[in-house]
């Protein structure tokens, strides 16, 4: 088989979201061809992330700088009486794109699959229930999940965790595919997604 320097780091790239071991290996052999200094740029831009990047302590958007909000949460043109819950920070940036929604966000971690425990703990439906306390001015929670089954699921479960905080809770329209994600839609199918929540 391969050196196990190689299978290494090939075992390591191969667990990335949708990167497989034949995928894996084709980074490994990119790599191992790149000049010593392209590698560096590569190991520093790691290192980077790693230091520079803080996770906003509100709605857990990733940022650089100083505090604990991130720019979308400390900008005081938002509305903060609307908070749209994503799946992710690729959701989130989907939707500002599209330049249509100025609310706060919330990036629950997940999706949970047919409701499974061990899927549920991992969401940060605690942290948001608590967000909603800590943030009475917030009227309008707008959950802006995938249209997959997980998605659909993940959404029933905040629907039930979140009536009892006595706000409007409205989904995004049905502009976007069964079974597609908001990272992938373009921009005007999300801005008609928003405009026809329910």
């Amino acid at each position: 088989m391969y050196p196990p320097s190689i299978q290494k780091l090939i075992d390591l790239f191969a667990q990335f979201p949708t990167i497989g071991p034949r995928t894996a290996a084709r980074f490994v052999f990119y790599l191992r061809k790149q000049k010593k200094e392209e590698v560096d740029k590569l190991i520093k831009a790691i290192e980077d992330l790693k230091k520079n990047v803080r996770v906003c302590s509100f709605c857990f958007n990733t940022f650089e700088g100083e505090g604990d909000l991130c720019e979308l949460c400390t900008n005081p043109g938002r509305d903060k009486t609307l908070l749209c819950i994503v799946e992710n920070e690729t959701d989130l940036i989907a939707i500002e794109k599209t330049k249509k929604y100025e609310g706060l966000y919330f990036i629950l971690g997940g999706t949970v699959s047919s409701l499974r425990k061990k899927d549920i703990k991992q969401l940060r439906t605690k942290e948001l229930v608590k967000r909603m306390k800590q943030n009475p001015g917030i009227e309008e929670i707008i959950i802006a999940t995938n249209p997959t089954a997980e998605g659909e699921a993940t959404a029933l479960y905040l629907e039930r965790a979140l009536k009892n905080l006595n706000k409007k809770i409205t989904r995004l329209g049905r502009g976007l595919p069964a079974g597609g994600e908001l990272e992938y839609a373009d921009q005007e199918t999300i801005k008609s997604a928003l405009e026809k929540r329910s």
